[in-house]
């Protein structure tokens, strides 16, 4: 479906969280009237509905994926297994009868719980700002192969957390700057930068409007199961604290914080490291 100008611009002044709902079904609703074509009038008709019909739109959660398995360049591996899993476990727990049983009169996708992952630490699904926030790490080491001084790896990396040494044999890595995208051990043509350890980053409570917060971050990175069972304990927190549907970032504490990271440090694959300091 084609849009023209005006309809683009209008469309991108949406709010983003709800935005590809609102382009899908304005596109939607023109294709159903033979339109090839969105015009300004049918988003302005479009949006209108969406807004007055919000309460049917809403499903307890969102739960968006970056564009990294359409072919990003950047993604760290194939992660669409834990995103099915991870569907799984929000379907299962019935957000919405649960938002429901809150007595909501006039429920609005702000009251949904947001989850989000994304394929790097470049975070296009803006992990920073959502309730859970899942991001894709690969961790490098030194492995015992030796270094040609090809300066691959110091050119790739953004952060300056890898340099060669006084002899240019070796490389150094400087831990603290490592966000863990990946990228220096997929450049490294003699196989001298190995992966430390490959999961995830997992975030938590992050959110916008009128307090807004970044959300605060588990130290370490988490294997596929272990990001679905602290997916599933956040949402028990939620559920047992939430009254009027209020964001997740309201609700946990930093002693919540602390509690999942010691449950899960058996299985941390990277423990006590922390990121984008």
């Amino acid at each position: 479906m084609k849009w023209n100008p005006d309809a683009e611009a209008a469309i991108q002044k949406v709010p983003f969280f709800v935005r590809k709902r609102v382009r899908a079904r304005v596109a939607e609703e023109a294709r159903q009237t033979g339109k090839s074509m969105v015009t300004l009038a049918d988003v302005k008709a479009s949006q209108k509905r969406f807004l007055s019909g919000m309460a049917a739109e809403v499903k307890g959660y969102q739960f968006d994926v970056c564009f990294g398995p359409s072919g990003c360049p950047h993604q760290i591996g194939s992660s669409e297994s834990l995103a099915e899993r991870i569907e799984q476990v929000l379907t299962s727990a019935d957000l919405l009868a649960f938002l429901k049983s809150k007595g909501i009169a006039d429920l609005k996708f702000h009251h949904e719980l947001r989850v989000t992952m994304t394929h790097c630490p470049n975070a296009c699904s803006q992990p920073q700002i959502k309730d859970i926030g899942i991001i894709a790490a690969a961790l490098p080491a030194i492995g015992d192969e030796a270094c040609s001084g090809c300066e691959a790896c110091v050119t790739t990396c953004r952060e300056a957390a890898i340099r060669l040494g006084p002899d240019g044999a070796q490389p150094l890595l400087s831990v603290d700057r490592c966000v863990a995208c990946g990228q220096c051990i997929a450049v490294c043509p003699t196989g001298t930068l190995i992966e430390a350890a490959r999961g995830y980053r997992v975030q938590l409570g992050g959110k916008l409007g009128r307090h807004p917060q970044l959300a605060i971050e588990l130290p370490g990175i988490y294997p596929e199961t272990a990001v679905i069972d602290i997916v599933a304990d956040c949402i028990d927190i939620y559920k047992a604290r939430s009254r009027r549907g209020e964001r997740f970032g309201e609700l946990i504490t930093t002693q919540d914080t602390e509690q999942l990271a010691r449950r899960y440090e058996n299985v941390n694959l990277a423990p006590g490291k922390r990121f984008g300091r």
